[in-house]
């Protein structure tokens, strides 16, 4: 990459989710650019799924507090076991997917947000 060139961070989540709104106003007060993907619009991108189970373990991005997932029969939720099942789940039910999950302009994936985690970042 060359300097200078600093890719504007990826956000994805949805919009009504309070973490997600939390995430936006934050970077926004920091004036930090970044990108906004809709998962409810735009499904999760299963190239960029990959990439975040290798990052961090599909066990991070599963969210089991979420409604989504507790409307979930039980056959469903015993089904997911690896990151391949756990995959499938979150391109289909992409409210599943913790939120948000962040592409950081060096490289890094994280999920959730946590302000002294972001602010050490800058």
């Amino acid at each position: 990459m060359m300097m200078g060139m600093k890719q504007p961070i990826a956000l994805y989540g949805i919009p009504n989710c309070d973490t997600v709104k939390k995430a936006r106003a934050w970077l926004m007060d920091a004036g930090i650019e970044y990108n906004f993907y809709n998962f409810k619009t735009q499904g999760v991108p299963a190239e960029s799924l990959a990439h975040w189970v290798q990052a961090l373990g599909w066990e991070k991005l599963l969210n089991r507090q979420g409604t989504t997932w507790r409307k979930l029969d039980a056959a469903t939720q015993a089904g997911v076991v690896d990151a391949a099942s756990a995959q499938a789940l979150m391109r289909e039910q992409p409210s599943v997917v913790k939120r948000p999950v962040v592409e950081w302009a060096g490289g890094d994936v994280t999920v959730g947000f946590d302000a002294a985690v972001w602010a050490a970042r800058r």
